[in-house]
């Protein structure tokens, strides 16, 4: 999460003190992933915040002629803090430039739930994970020890689909083949409400980065929103002709994707609930969806064995990903948004530069479909899960295989970081979950 670094009081005398009432800096915050810094201020009596993203910062970045080319579009960086804002900097550039050497080894193996696993996923900082299973509940877990802190239990059949309403991390969503999606405190296990709707099983979920809403997608081929403090649908997105079995918000929130069965992916405004653009242009199943992190590009696999990039703007289409010999079974951009990650039924996955749309490493060696991949948080590493009974840790700029995890003796599902990218959870179909420091 963000690291708070420093408080910064507005001070001063005449007109500069008056301008300050109206739009004051309170405080500075150090993203580390992806590179960037927050600023905290105070507008018209309301706090309010925007990012400096500085997605094209290195170690050899000038620290100083940076901060100075902000300054001329920024106001809230004046010449008070250009000192402070290039110690955030260099502190930026020393986490890029930190060596990872160390390999995983086996913490923990779970074995909690009496049915097979569906999902798993942490919190933002990692303290804390889920898991959903075929047993109808949801359990949470604290990441260090390895116990079990509580039991979600209510709903009538298999929970398939799982989040954390990351940042915040205080409450959990949880979707259901008995058509309702729950909403749960993460601390008590108080279920808040129960939304219902969908007139078939829900198959994905997501939360917006404000933590105001919950997106559900179903096979029914509707995708709801929900407010999370109220409790009620606040619209239906209508318009697939087949089964959702993707969603995502982009970064600020105010657009959601949905992919279909129907092969193409639909692109919504969220404050409204109508469809802006229709990516058409595969030719099956979509798999996996994903906005970069400026909300750009937008990345789709699919079974057609390919993985298609298009303009988040407009809807137009960018580019083919090409290389695969069998289906694609999910996608993802980098914490930056630089670089495109594929896992496919034919074993083997994939990475691409999002700009020149050239692969530049393929990652082999797993010998089964891989069906999740991801980076670390710093871009570096990248895990893949395979039906193989294996998750692999390799290298983002070569293809070389760091590390092979190994104990699970059915399929593996799931795989994901914390967001320090020390600890890694996977989830397997031999019904248990293993934590790796």
């Amino acid at each position: 999460a963000c690291a708070l670094l420093l408080f910064v009081r507005c001070c001063g005398n005449g007109p500069g003190r008056r301008r300050r009432r109206k739009m004051s800096l309170r405080r500075l915050l150090l993203r580390y992933y992806p590179p960037g810094i927050i600023l905290e201020y105070v507008k018209g009596g309301k706090s309010k915040s925007r990012a400096i993203d500085l997605l094209d910062l290195r170690p050899d970045t000038d620290a100083t002629a940076l901060i100075e080319e902000i300054q001329k579009t920024e106001p809230l960086i004046t010449a008070l803090y250009k000192d402070h804002l290039i110690h955030l900097v260099q502190r930026l550039q020393e986490k890029l430039e930190e060596k990872e050497v160390h390999k995983f080894y086996l913490f923990k193996v779970l074995r909690a739930h009496i049915l097979p696993l569906t999902n798993v996923a942490f919190n933002k900082s990692g303290s804390r994970f889920i898991t959903g299973s075929y047993d109808r509940t949801c359990k949470v877990w604290d990441t260090a020890s390895g116990e079990q802190l509580r039991t979600l239990e209510g709903h009538q059949n298999v929970v398939y689909t799982i989040a954390f309403n990351n940042p915040y991390g205080d409450k959990i969503a949880t979707g259901s083949f008995d058509k309702t999606c729950k909403l749960w405190s993460a601390e008590t296990g108080q279920c808040y409400h129960t939304f219902r709707g969908h007139s078939a099983e829900i198959v994905c979920l997501s939360f917006n980065p404000q933590s105001t809403l919950v997106a559900t997608g179903s096979m029914d081929a509707t995708a709801k929103l929900w407010d999370i403090e109220k409790g009620e649908e606040i619209a239906t997105l209508r318009g697939h002709s087949a089964e959702i079995v993707v969603l995502s918000f982009n970064t600020t929130g105010d657009r959601i994707l949905t992919g279909s069965f129907d092969y193409t992916v639909a692109v919504w405004d969220v404050g409204t609930g109508r469809k802006l653009h229709t990516l058409i242009g595969h030719r099956g199943e979509v798999s996996s969806a994903q906005f970069n992190w400026n909300c750009s590009l937008i990345v789709t696999g699919s079974v057609d064995k390919t993985c298609m990039l298009w303009d988040a703007l407009t809807g137009t289409y960018v580019a083919t990903l090409t290389g695969h010999s069998d289906e694609v079974l999910h996608v993802c951009f980098d914490f930056a948004g630089r670089r495109v990650a594929t896992a496919s039924a034919d074993g083997s996955a994939r990475v691409y530069d999002a700009e020149t749309k050239k692969c530049i490493a393929k990652l082999e060696g797993h010998s089964n479909e891989i069906s999740k991949v991801c980076f670390n948080p710093k871009g570096n590493h990248i895990l893949t899960a395979s039906s193989d009974k294996t998750a692999r840790l390799w290298d983002a700029a070569t293809g070389h295989c760091l590390q092979v995890l190994e104990g699970h003796t059915d399929e593996i599902f799931s795989c994901a970081f914390n967001y320090k990218g020390d600890t890694i959870i996977t989830g397997s179909k031999d019904n248990t979950c293993r934590i790796w420091h």
